[in-house]
């Protein structure tokens, strides 16, 4: 490594689209990789799904800091840039179409035999294997394949997680597994090839559902802001016309609850454990919805603090951006216009931080062709 970053001097190379590649990419980048994005003639489309400083706000926020190159895999001259870039990458992140990459002549199997060292990792919907593996998958379709809108929304429909959390999830995914083989491959100096699907995600977050249906023949009630199996956990209205979210997560503080917050520590007595209160759920947050309703904001809020009960209120997005707890760093767009984006969430917060910018589409393609135009070895 050369530099102050932990991955300084790792070479990326991504054929990537819309955004489980590119927030692998980006993590990757913010950690110090040099991430050199391969875009179609047009662009990575998620460029255009909204308007924010000439791209949109999904390739503002999971774009910055890499370099940006048109090729077109077809074309024979592109095909040999890119391989002369991938002799030198030490990652190779793709997530086209089922098959497309392979067909292309940059499949993770033919790299792995011409370039020993090399990282490769594939993102899909499905996976290789299996009968869904030529499928197209987006966010909402693994949202519902997976069972994850089964189980949220209201009790009289389901509902998609309003963030594409299967896109995210996965994306997160690729990362660490990335940055586990880099570690392996320090020890063995042998790259491989890691694989991270949409569905496999969603169904790694589905374990518990999954296995309280398959071991005790138990469904997983969509019950909006509540929660399943924990009482009381959810929301309850105010007096002023606010609401409030507690969550309890163990006896101990339902008792202070009771005793400090709702005055009834006869409460706490006949329901002394989780599965008591599960059982008896109307009664114990008709008790709690009683007392709620006598206070309002500022009032409920004290007397949760002091009884060390764990709550939240309901924010709205103009809230979010409201919010004191929200960090921030500047971020240059390719319009030359900077945006107050949110900072990244695993790394120190530095005040005053600035973000490297979002590449315009092709930016670097006349500097890269250059740096890899000429043939392996010569100067």
């Amino acid at each position: 490594m050369t530099g102050d970053r932990p991955l300084d001097g790792i070479l990326v190379v991504a054929i990537e689209q819309a955004v489980a590649a590119p927030l692998a990419t980006c993590r990757l980048a913010d950690a110090g990789a040099r991430v050199i994005k391969v875009e179609r003639e047009g662009g990575d489309f998620a460029r255009g799904y909204d308007g924010s400083g000439g791209v949109s706000a999904y390739f503002a926020w999971l774009n910055r800091g890499k370099e940006s190159i048109v090729l077109d895999i077809k074309d024979a001259e592109d095909r040999t840039l890119l391989e002369r870039i991938v002799e030198r990458a030490d990652v190779f992140i793709q997530n086209l179409a089922p098959g497309a990459a392979a067909r292309a002549g940059f499949g993770s199997k033919e790299l792995g035999k011409h370039h020993p060292r090399l990282i490769t990792c594939d993102i899909s919907g499905y996976g290789e294997e299996g009968p869904y593996r030529s499928m197209r998958a987006y966010d909402l379709l693994v949202q519902a394949e997976s069972g994850v809108a089964s189980i949220t929304g209201s009790p009289a429909e389901p509902g998609r997680v309003g963030v594409s959390i299967c896109d995210f999830a996965t994306g997160i995914y690729a990362y660490s597994a990335i940055l586990e083989a880099l570690i392996e491959r320090e020890r063995t100096g042998a790259g491989r090839n890691v694989e991270a699907t949409l569905f496999h995600t969603m169904a790694d977050w589905m374990a518990v559902p999954l296995l309280r249906f398959e071991q005790q023949g138990l469904d997983w009630p969509r019950v909006g802001l509540g929660h399943p199996t924990i009482v009381p956990y959810g929301l309850f209205q105010l007096s002023d016309g606010d609401s409030v979210l507690i969550g309890v997560q163990n006896d101990r503080e339902f008792v202070r609850l009771c005793n400090e917050v709702l005055d009834q520590p006869e409460l706490a007595e006949a329901y002394p454990r989780n599965v008591d209160r599960a059982n008896a759920r109307e009664t114990v947050e008709g008790a709690i919805r009683a007392v709620f309703l006598r206070h309002d904001r500022a009032s409920i809020q004290a007397a949760l603090n002091q009884a060390r009960i764990a709550y939240g209120f309901l924010n709205d997005v103009a809230a979010l951006s409201r919010h004191p707890q929200l960090r921030r760093a500047r971020q240059p767009l390719p319009d030359g216009t900077e945006i107050d984006m949110v900072a990244p969430a695993a790394v120190p917060n530095k005040p005053g931080r600035r973000l490297p910018p979002v590449p315009e589409l092709d930016e670097h393609g006349a500097a890269i062709r250059a740096e890899f135009g000429t043939a392996p070895g010569t100067a």
